[in-house]
């Protein structure tokens, strides 16, 4: 009995009929995020306003109060000073919950509310001429989140995205934060 029940499962999985009610049994957002991450100028110097881009994804079951987040940044940014090139660079992987809170029935105007843990690495370059020199390290830390995107013909997102995240790191033998303020547009595709 169980081996038929396992047999019946691939064949509809197979044929594309699982998967499809699989699929609309479930919603979500693949979203882009572009903006700036505004970090600790103690830490990093004139390379505390960095250039942000990211994917935001979250999904639920349509029952589910809550969605699963997954969110994945990275920031960076250059500079020279007096003939030394530095480039800060961060990445983070962000894994926790979102909030959407359905305002009105069209499900045009949509805010949420998030949080959870974030994977945090930090990079730091410095090269002048012939010379270079680099460290890294990566820590675990936390992140919440809050926004609000509008949904255009029930598919089309388009929004703003307002994120703290924190963690600490040591570069160079000097601890810091490489964690900080995110502000930016998000742009996707609701389903």
């Amino acid at each position: 009995m169980k081996k038929a029940a396992i047999l019946a499962m691939v064949v509809l999985l197979l044929t594309g009929y699982g998967a499809s009610v699989w699929a609309a049994d479930f919603t979500g957002n693949v979203n882009v995020f572009v903006g700036k991450k505004y970090l600790d100028d103690d830490d990093w110097g004139d390379l505390d306003h960095q250039t942000e881009l990211g994917l935001k994804v979250d999904f639920a079951q349509r029952r589910w109060p809550i969605n699963i987040a997954i969110d994945l940044l990275g920031s960076s940014d250059s500079e020279t000073i007096d003939g030394v090139n530095y480039e800060g660079k961060t990445t983070e992987f962000c894994v926790g919950v979102r909030k959407i809170f359905q305002v009105d029935k069209t499900g045009l105007f949509n805010p949420y509310i998030g949080g959870g843990l974030a994977f945090v690495r930090a990079e730091l370059e410095q090269s002048y001429r012939s010379y270079y020199q680099s460290d890294d390290d990566t820590n675990l830390g936390i992140w919440l989140n809050g926004g609000i995107y509008f949904t255009l013909s029930q598919h089309f997102n388009i929004g703003l995205d307002l994120r703290y995240s924190k963690a600490e790191v040591t570069l160079f033998d000097t601890h810091g934060e490489a964690g900080g303020t995110h502000i930016g547009l998000i742009l996707g595709y609701h389903w």
